[in-house]
């Protein structure tokens, strides 16, 4: 058997632990599949002292993940730290400066620097593997990379943040208001420390810019992505949209088209009985298209202990067999520089407003929707509220613009209480 492959592992948190125990309760399978043994043999965290249900007394200890990343008895660095500056990143750094391959959790980091060090990597003959960034157990990485290499990639879309997903679904099921079912997620410790980056769809676009450089050969973009979060989604948006068959989601969808590149992570309607329409709890799903495979579909857990050091120890696995691949899947100084754009093509859109109780209030609305070009497929008007009127419309298929154009307009009539909701309802 050829010598153990030696792992050194930045970070001991929920992921780490799960590293950890994977390594020692499978050795024997993982040597076997790997074509030689697995061993951590050096580790680093904020806190030596702290127990974290697992016996480290086994490995040497880094009070600093630089000198881990920097020692001769590892031969890959294992990041699982987080945080996109400072320490993750000077630790990565310093591990492909020193000739070791690396392998991390952090989406954060490769979204804002993913093509510097991939470059960075390149040049030391080394690579970054990141399958644990990205929707978890899930291999979409691998699967965008080997499975799909030969297919010229039309579409990435899916649900990529299970809490968002979990606090929809939960809305859906119980009839919890957002702000209710938003405190229950952070009682569970399903929030991040910083809510935004999972409500705000920070977390998700962070995954779906690494995914639209693999799939479309461009350098990571992330401040393209087009972001906008779940915060704003009602208990009334949801049964509505139910009513007419859909389901909200907080849906990425990369493309690229004759004007750029279209990054999006926005909440869209879905129909309720698509594979994404179905998806439930804190499940994450990935959907594919490629010009000779057509639509692929893959959903499994997107976060946990479990499946995201599996991802990690998919990753490791790899290395040790010699399966050296460029970090986004072609030559880091190939990747182009996209051409940043926004959604121009047509789709239906979902339109939900209050209108005073008045006669020809709906009149005006269509009329307005009318002469900016959007026609009605259904509409719906439901028990008067308050002296409101409740008006639901789907529309026909209609570009952004026009749709908020009359969103414009439709405050030049007198009618409207409040702001309007306006919801692109994504072809699936």
């Amino acid at each position: 058997m050829p010598a153990p492959l030696r792992i050194g592992l930045a970070g001991l948190g929920t992921v780490g632990v799960g590293v950890i125990k994977i390594v020692q309760q499978h050795a024997d399978m993982i040597a076997m599949r790997a074509g030689r043994p697995m061993m951590i043999t050096a580790i680093s965290a904020r806190s030596a002292g702290r127990d974290r249900g697992v016996d480290l007394s086994g490995f040497a200890w880094e009070d600093d993940p630089v000198a881990l990343a920097r020692r001769d008895d590892i031969d890959v660095f294992v990041e699982v730290m987080g945080g996109h500056e400072g320490a993750a990143k000077n630790a990565i750094e310093a591990a492909l400066a020193s000739g070791k391959d690396v392998v991390t959790a952090n989406k954060a980091l490769l979204a804002h620097h993913g093509q510097a060090l991939a470059e960075m990597a390149e040049a030391a003959g080394r690579t970054i593997r990141f399958e644990a960034a990205v929707a978890g157990g899930i291999p979409i990485i691998k699967t965008l990379t080997e499975g799909l290499a030969g297919n010229g990639i039309r579409r990435v879309m899916g649900v990529m943040n299970g809490t968002c997903n979990y606090i929809l679904t939960r809305m859906e099921d119980t009839g919890l208001p957002y702000d209710v079912v938003f405190e229950e997620a952070r009682a569970l410790g399903y929030l991040e420390a910083d809510p935004n980056l999972d409500v705000g769809g920070i977390d998700a676009g962070h995954k779906l810019s690494l995914l639209s450089s693999i799939a479309f050969g461009t350098q990571v973009a992330f401040d393209a992505v087009e972001l906008e979060g779940i915060g704003e989604i009602s208990i009334d948006d949801i049964r509505r949209a139910a009513d007419m068959g859909y389901r909200i989601k907080l849906l990425g969808v990369a493309q690229m088209t004759g004007r750029g590149l279209e990054q999006r992570m926005t909440p869209c309607l879905v129909p309720c009985d698509s594979p994404l329409g179905q998806l439930s709890g804190g499940t994450n799903m990935v959907v594919v298209e490629g010009d000779a495979v057509g639509q692929i579909v893959l959903r499994g857990a997107g976060a946990g202990q479990g499946p995201t050091a599996s991802a990690v120890m998919g990753d490791v696995i790899d290395l040790a067999r010699g399966l050296r691949l460029p970090t986004f899947g072609q030559p880091a100084t190939s990747l182009t520089k996209p051409v940043a754009a926004r959604s121009a093509a047509p789709a239906a859109w979902y339109l939900r407003m209050r209108l005073m109780d008045k006669p020809g209030a709906l009149a005006k609305i269509a009329t307005k929707l009318g002469e900016a070009g959007v026609s009605i497929n259904r509409m719906r008007q439901y028990g008067h509220m308050d002296g409101d009127a409740p008006v639901l419309i789907v529309t026909h298929k209609a570009t952004r613009d026009d749709i908020l154009v009359a969103l414009k307009t439709f405050r030049t009539t007198g009618v409207l209480v409040g702001e309007p909701v306006a919801l692109r309802i994504e072809d699936v």
